[in-house]
């Protein structure tokens, strides 16, 4: 018969008592400082270090072929068909809310705004939305609907609607997990505290999909549509956005090449300052980024095309050293290419908003 006792929870509490505290502290950092000291050393081994424009078009080309292989599929549908949910006509222009149904992709839906008494084609313009509950509803200038009055005063953030009234057609996709398409992480955010965006990436993850892809193909497979309809010229076509809207107009003028002018708005961050001092939602991440690169050199993709950076002066979402790095390296092709009169700073004074003050003249003076 064994003489020793079981220990009860008296005792090993006691026991724990006894413990040196922290005595491994200082020699085995935590999760969050190795990730730190991680990103700080990031490779980002394609990053462009030629000089003339051969070495820049050598370098678009290889950036852009890696780029594409971390990204995995994100090829849009070649066919599909339109269901019209609604047809309105406004003071300057219709707005119809359509669906786009093709197989083995989920549903995407886009608003169309088409200008009055168009009578040849005109310039078209994909319009992308940024995080939120809305999601295309305040690009297009929903404001009937409770909440969306409130944040377009905020950002400015109605610009599919104040492009449509310039008199260019626009397009506006709902991105994933937003507006329509976040109806169940909703539900989920309020019973979890969860971000939406991060539950969707590691759902998608799980099955082998990426949620920025999704988005990029949803965005291409808009563009595709705005670039087929017969009021559209396809040689003046572009993409604009605001905060996320503003990264995936990057990435989408990036691996576009049919997108002539773009316009990013609130999105000169990166992702090497993300990972090391805030957080970044899931639907930003492509894996693998920073062994090759980064924000400026997905941005350099545009290159040698019109691009315009809208920057505000009091965005607290962008560091100022960070972004004025990342302003070098993207002027850096640009000047390799012969195209430094192509890239454009809107550096406003304001906040996280969309400007308009840089892009619209420009649109009007190149689409001319």
């Amino acid at each position: 018969m064994s003489h020793h006792r079981s220990l009860t929870r008296r005792d090993m509490l006691a026991a724990a008592a006894l413990l040196p505290t922290c005595a491994f502290a200082d020699d085995l950092p935590n999760v969050d400082q190795q990730l730190r000291k991680d990103a700080k050393a990031a490779s980002l081994s394609l990053q462009f270090r030629g000089k003339t424009k051969a070495d820049a078009k050598a370098w678009q080309k290889n950036f852009a072929k890696v780029l594409r292989a971390a990204l995995g599929p994100h090829k849009p549908p070649q066919d599909w068909s339109v269901k019209v949910e609604e047809d309105r006509q406004l003071p300057k222009y219709r707005r119809r809310q359509l669906l786009l149904s093709a197989k083995g992709v989920p549903t995407l839906p886009i608003y169309v705004l088409t200008p009055h008494g168009i009578k040849q084609p005109r310039p078209g313009v994909l319009a992308l939305h940024g995080h939120g509950t809305y999601g295309s509803d305040t690009v297009v200038g929903r404001k009937g609907i409770a909440g969306i009055a409130q944040a377009i005063r905020g950002a400015n953030y109605d610009y599919a609607h104040q492009l449509a009234e310039e008199g260019y057609v626009v397009v506006a996709p709902c991105m994933t997990p937003f507006g329509r398409r976040l109806h169940a992480n909703v539900k989920l955010r309020k019973r979890t505290g969860s971000d939406p965006c991060a539950v969707t990436f590691v759902r998608m993850a799980l099955l082998g999909r990426i949620l920025m892809s999704e988005n990029l193909r949803d965005c291409l497979w808009a563009f595709e549509y705005l670039a087929r309809m017969k009021s559209t010229d396809v040689n003046r076509l572009g993409c604009v956005g605001l905060s996320y809207g503003g990264r995936m107009t990057m990435l989408t003028s990036a691996l576009e090449p049919r997108i002539s002018l773009a316009v990013i708005s609130g999105a000169l961050n990166v992702m090497q300052e993300r990972v090391q001092h805030r957080y970044s939602c899931g639907a930003q991440v492509i894996p693998g980024l920073l062994k090759f690169g980064d924000v400026p050199e997905i941005g350099s993709l545009i290159a040698p095309r019109h691009c315009v950076w809208e920057v505000g002066d009091k965005d607290g979402l962008i560091t100022k050293s960070w972004a004025d790095q990342a302003k070098k390296k993207i002027n850096r092709v640009y000047s390799a290419l012969g195209a430094s009169g192509a890239i454009h700073y809107d550096q406003f004074h304001g906040g996280h908003r969309w400007s308009g003050k840089v892009a619209y003249p420009l649109m009007r003076k190149v689409w001319s």
